[in-house]
């Protein structure tokens, strides 16, 4: 029987071979326990809070809505009948798919797109008959040109009636579409503003009424107790405010942003008259409004038309 120092090298010899194979069994045990640290340390979970989960598909957008142009679209309208042919109008307004989804839904009730139009004094077509020609738009989501959405107007103060005076006397208004296909689904809307003269002057667009049909929505949307200075704009101006209507009360930031449009004359619509003191027929902004929804009824369900809360609204003629 073996003891001591002499058995335990037996039971290495035997269970581990000669010699000289422990010692190379042993440099392996060492390199491995060397290197147990780093693989402990490669596989530990990272510190700090998780990475926060990605919005939904229709806000995963770098701006709140995809660039026209990326997709092969345009900013600019296809207007139908035009001399000379080819001329389009400006959209220069973008309701950003980070907006409240309730205010984004095109309708009037539930604090929907409409009741939120309505609620800066603009409403939809009198006694809901569209007057005047379609135009197009071309988003880049994949759709291709598609008429108008909607025309909506200045309401005079009247949400009912209102938009009837305008379809007569002229005012501001806008037309919009929905940013909506397959390949490029932000859901944002983007709104073409204009100033416009009375039905007598085939609504023609006022002097500089693109540039001012689209401030003075953005005085009113903000409830701005001054006019915007329209000839001061940069793409650093920026304007918040609320506005309420049927008791949901909405907070509105406006951000002007470069890069979409340019300031040309060229391929404008009405480019003979609208440029003013050798200043081109639009200086190449646009304004993005993100909306928030502040304050809602007890019950959502409201469908009327009569206001229930008034907003002073700037209206310039």
């Amino acid at each position: 029987m073996l003891h001591g120092p002499a058995k335990n090298f037996w039971l290495a010899e035997v269970i581990l071979g000669p010699p000289r194979l422990l010692l190379s069994r042993t440099a392996l045990l060492i390199a491995a326990s060397l290197s147990m640290p780093a693989m402990v340390a490669a596989r530990s979970p990272p510190t700090g809070p998780p990475a926060p989960a990605l919005p939904p598909h229709k806000r995963s957008t770098n701006y709140g809505y995809y660039n026209p142009m990326d997709g092969g679209g345009s900013m600019l309208t296809q207007v139908q009948n035009t001399y000379p042919a080819g001329l389009g109008e400006p959209i220069n307004v973008i309701i950003s798919a980070y907006s409240d989804s309730q205010a984004l839904q095109n309708t009037l009730v539930n604090g929907g797109l409409i009741n939120y139009f309505q609620s800066f004094g603009f409403s939809t077509e009198c006694l809901g008959q569209h007057a005047g020609s379609d135009q197009a738009a071309d988003l880049g989501d994949g759709n291709g040109y598609l008429n108008e959405t909607a025309v909506i107007r200045w309401d005079y103060g009247d949400a009912n009636l209102g938009t009837c005076q305008e379809s007569v006397e002229g005012g501001n208004h806008f037309r919009y579409w929905i940013q909506n296909g397959q390949s490029a689904d932000s859901g944002a809307i983007f709104m073409a503003a204009s100033y416009e003269m009375p039905i007598a002057e085939q609504h023609n667009i006022v002097v500089n009424g693109y540039n001012l049909g689209r401030d003075w929505l953005v005085g009113n949307v903000t409830s701005q107790s001054t006019i915007i200075p329209t000839a001061n704009i940069t793409n650093t101006s920026t304007y918040s405010g609320q506005t309420s209507f049927n008791n949901f009360t909405y907070a509105t930031t406006a951000t002007y942003v470069s890069g979409l449009l340019q300031n040309t004359s060229d391929g404008i619509n009405h480019y003979q008259t609208v440029a003013v003191n050798g200043l081109n027929a639009i200086d190449g902004l646009v304004v993005v409004l993100t909306v928030k929804i502040v304050q809602k009824p007890g019950s959502s369900s409201s469908s009327g038309w009569v206001p229930i809360s008034v907003t002073t609204y700037i209206h310039l003629c």
